[in-house]
């Protein structure tokens, strides 16, 4: 006899198994030859080799439905061990350009032929800078990897930061510490992270530090090994504020950089650290660029319009 240990990592086990186990014993009756035995995050699957086989890849098939929409219903167990569980994905489910499926089945996946880019450049290199006015998806796009490489084991964490810098306020002014301070700015990365994790599992990677959001002054000092950093709002750093970041990255890890040359709240005639990072790294090996314009964006019709009025005029 032969056996064969699967672990379901991060992984509710109500949820998958479903109430009272139904689930498994779906598994479990399909199987009678076997014996397959469940203790906390761990199944052991005793048999022999032709049927553990067949057993794994169904157990494999419930994985990857659950990471997609966060629990497993007797119905879809039954679909999964009355057909080869290699082909039970829909057409939907095998395209290529999806990013990621998020909370309750949400398919994230690039839009416009400029964020195929950006998933195309982050695949090919480990730093990427994807600049572009808001709206794009660039910052979305870019949370969904990040995610997508946490869920397939490729990092342990990720790291989202981006500078106190505000827009026309002032931080010192707002009530609270400096995380109550900062996380109004790092809103839209949460809303992001709202739509691709579901609130158990986000909770759980936030009290366990697997997904930090931090301001940018927060990474002086550290390597970030095995991680997906992504530094936002970028066009607001100094230039010795990039080349702190960029040096931050340690072995096993991607950077995505992501901002707007158009939004830069940098005091008076301050060189964005952005900008000079793009003038300064273009031919360096291992680094790509994105730029992502008016065309790209997603929101309402008339957010293009109002981005061309202004690039059209003049600075005041």
């Amino acid at each position: 006899m032969a056996e064969k240990i699967i672990n379901l990592e991060d992984i509710s086990l109500i949820d998958f198994w479903g109430a009272e186990n139904t689930n498994l014993k779906e598994v479990v009756t399909a199987f009678p030859k076997s014996r397959i035995i469940s203790r906390g995050s761990e199944i052991k699957i005793i048999g022999n080799d032709p049927e553990i086989t067949k057993i794994a890849d169904v157990l494999e098939s419930l994985i990857v439905h659950y990471n997609r929409y966060g629990s497993v219903s007797k119905d879809k167990v039954k679909s999964i061990l009355e057909q080869d569980p290699e082909s039970e994905l829909s057409p939907v489910e095998l395209d290529d350009e999806v990013v990621l499926y998020g909370d309750k089945g949400l398919i994230i996946k690039p839009k416009t032929e400029n964020q195929k880019k950006l998933v195309a450049a982050v695949r090919k290199n480990d730093l990427v800078f994807a600049v572009g006015p808001a709206g794009t998806g660039k910052t979305y796009i870019s949370v969904a990897l990040a995610v997508r490489a946490l869920k397939n084991k490729e990092v342990k964490k990720i790291i989202i930061t981006r500078p106190a810098v505000e827009a026309g306020e002032n931080l010192g002014f707002l009530p609270g510490d400096l995380k109550e301070k900062v996380d109004p700015y790092l809103r839209p990365i949460y809303d992001a992270l709202d739509d691709m994790v579901s609130p158990d599992k986000l909770k759980f990677y936030f009290e366990n530090r697997v997904i930090e959001i931090a301001p940018l002054a927060f990474m002086r000092g550290r390597t970030l090994h095995n991680a997906y950093i992504l530094l936002d709002e970028a066009q607001n750093t100094t230039p010795l504020q990039m080349k702190m970041f960029l040096t931050r990255m340690g072995p096993s890890s991607k950077m995505i950089v992501t901002g707007d040359r158009s939004q830069i709240d940098l005091p008076g005639k301050q060189l964005s650290g952005l900008i000079n990072a793009l003038d300064l790294l273009k031919n360096v090996p291992g680094i790509d660029m994105v730029e992502l314009s008016s065309k790209d964006v997603l929101r309402h019709k008339l957010v293009e319009r109002i981005i061309n009025a202004y690039d059209q005029k003049k600075p005041m």
